[in-house]
Protein backbone atom coordinates (compact mmCIF):
# COMPACT_ATOMS: atom_id res chain seq x y z
CA UNK A 1 0.00 0.00 0.00
CA UNK A 2 0.86 3.44 -0.43
CA UNK A 3 1.38 5.72 2.01
CA UNK A 4 1.78 10.04 2.22
CA UNK A 5 3.59 10.37 4.85
CA UNK A 6 4.19 14.26 5.92
CA UNK A 7 6.31 17.15 8.14
CA UNK A 8 4.96 19.59 9.53
CA UNK A 9 6.03 23.48 9.74
CA UNK A 10 5.54 26.84 9.96
CA UNK A 11 6.85 30.21 8.53
CA UNK A 12 8.80 30.89 11.78
CA UNK A 13 10.86 27.37 11.11
CA UNK A 14 11.57 28.28 8.07
CA UNK A 15 12.93 31.88 9.31
CA UNK A 16 14.61 30.20 11.84
CA UNK A 17 16.66 27.34 9.59
CA UNK A 18 17.29 30.25 7.33
CA UNK A 19 19.72 32.05 10.07
CA UNK A 20 16.28 34.80 11.26
CA UNK A 21 15.37 34.86 14.75
CA UNK A 22 11.65 34.83 15.63
CA UNK A 23 9.59 34.50 18.28
CA UNK A 24 11.82 32.88 21.15
CA UNK A 25 12.74 29.73 18.66
CA UNK A 26 16.87 29.48 18.49
CA UNK A 27 17.99 29.68 15.14
CA UNK A 28 19.47 26.94 13.06
CA UNK A 29 23.39 27.06 12.72
CA UNK A 30 24.96 25.78 9.54
CA UNK A 31 25.73 23.02 11.19
CA UNK A 32 22.09 22.07 12.14
CA UNK A 33 20.72 22.50 9.46
CA UNK A 34 23.43 20.02 7.80
CA UNK A 35 22.36 17.42 10.49
CA UNK A 36 19.13 17.72 9.26
CA UNK A 37 19.91 16.85 5.41
CA UNK A 38 22.23 14.09 6.52
CA UNK A 39 19.64 12.72 8.86
CA UNK A 40 16.72 12.90 6.12
CA UNK A 41 19.09 11.76 3.53
CA UNK A 42 20.19 8.64 5.17
CA UNK A 43 16.23 7.96 5.74
CA UNK A 44 15.93 7.96 1.97
CA UNK A 45 19.19 6.10 1.22
CA UNK A 46 17.72 3.23 3.15
CA UNK A 47 14.13 3.52 1.81
CA UNK A 48 15.60 3.45 -1.76
CA UNK A 49 17.89 0.05 -0.99
CA UNK A 50 13.81 -1.30 0.70
CA UNK A 51 12.54 -0.57 -2.65
CA UNK A 52 9.92 1.53 -0.26
CA UNK A 53 11.29 5.21 -1.69
CA UNK A 54 8.57 6.50 -4.21
CA UNK A 55 9.55 10.20 -3.89
CA UNK A 56 10.41 13.05 -0.91
CA UNK A 57 9.69 16.50 -1.26
CA UNK A 58 10.51 19.33 1.12
CA UNK A 59 8.18 22.57 -0.02
CA UNK A 60 8.88 25.84 -0.29
CA UNK A 61 8.18 28.57 2.93
CA UNK A 62 4.31 28.93 3.48
CA UNK A 63 5.00 33.02 2.47
CA UNK A 64 5.46 31.63 -1.53
CA UNK A 65 2.01 29.98 -1.49
CA UNK A 66 -1.20 31.09 -2.37
CA UNK A 67 -4.54 29.99 -1.50
CA UNK A 68 -7.21 30.18 -5.11
CA UNK A 69 -10.80 29.67 -3.93
CA UNK A 70 -14.64 31.05 -5.03
CA UNK A 71 -16.02 34.09 -3.65
CA UNK A 72 -19.75 34.29 -3.42
CA UNK A 73 -19.66 36.07 -6.76
CA UNK A 74 -17.95 32.80 -8.18
CA UNK A 75 -15.40 34.79 -9.17
CA UNK A 76 -11.69 33.56 -7.88
CA UNK A 77 -10.61 34.71 -4.80
CA UNK A 78 -7.01 34.59 -4.13
CA UNK A 79 -5.13 35.13 -0.47
CA UNK A 80 -1.31 34.57 0.76
CA UNK A 81 -1.05 30.98 2.34
CA UNK A 82 -2.96 27.35 2.43
CA UNK A 83 -4.63 28.02 5.22
CA UNK A 84 -6.49 30.66 6.76
CA UNK A 85 -6.83 29.05 10.47
CA UNK A 86 -4.02 27.58 11.33
CA UNK A 87 -0.12 28.43 11.12
CA UNK A 88 1.04 24.69 10.46
CA UNK A 89 1.67 23.72 7.29
CA UNK A 90 2.82 20.81 5.26
CA UNK A 91 6.76 21.39 5.49
CA UNK A 92 8.14 17.95 3.08
CA UNK A 93 6.70 14.79 2.18
CA UNK A 94 7.59 10.87 1.54
CA UNK A 95 5.44 9.05 -0.57
CA UNK A 96 5.92 5.62 0.14
CA UNK A 97 5.43 1.95 -0.51
CA UNK A 98 4.73 -0.41 2.67
CA UNK A 99 3.88 -3.34 3.47
CA UNK A 100 1.72 -2.34 6.59
CA UNK A 101 0.59 0.54 8.74
CA UNK A 102 2.91 -0.93 11.06
CA UNK A 103 6.11 -0.53 8.67
CA UNK A 104 4.91 2.92 7.65
CA UNK A 105 5.02 4.17 11.59
CA UNK A 106 8.18 2.94 12.33
CA UNK A 107 10.02 4.56 9.44
CA UNK A 108 7.49 8.16 10.80
CA UNK A 109 9.57 7.27 14.34
CA UNK A 110 12.76 7.54 12.68
CA UNK A 111 11.59 11.07 10.60
CA UNK A 112 10.67 12.52 13.77
CA UNK A 113 13.89 11.87 15.77
CA UNK A 114 15.54 13.63 13.11
CA UNK A 115 17.91 16.42 15.26
CA UNK A 116 16.89 19.94 16.22
CA UNK A 117 18.58 22.75 17.96
CA UNK A 118 17.62 22.58 21.93
CA UNK A 119 14.39 24.71 21.73
CA UNK A 120 13.15 24.02 18.66
CA UNK A 121 9.49 23.03 17.34
CA UNK A 122 9.07 19.29 16.78
CA UNK A 123 5.69 18.65 15.07
CA UNK A 124 3.97 15.36 14.77
CA UNK A 125 4.65 13.19 11.90
CA UNK A 126 0.89 12.32 9.91
CA UNK A 127 0.95 8.90 7.79
CA UNK A 128 -2.56 8.90 5.26
CA UNK A 129 -3.02 5.92 3.00
CA UNK A 130 -3.44 6.91 -0.18
CA UNK A 131 -6.29 5.34 -2.47
CA UNK A 132 -6.16 3.26 -4.94
CA UNK A 133 -8.81 5.17 -6.98
CA UNK A 134 -10.73 1.55 -7.07
CA UNK A 135 -13.55 3.13 -4.71
CA UNK A 136 -17.20 3.40 -5.60
CA UNK A 137 -18.84 6.08 -6.45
Amino acid sequence: MKYLVMVQGTQADYETQAGKPTGGAPVWSKEDIQAMYEHMGAINNDLSETGEFIDAQGLAEPAQTRLVGKGPDGKPVITDGPYGETKEVIAGYWLLECESLERVTEIAERVISCPVPEGANVYPVVIRPVGDGGGDC
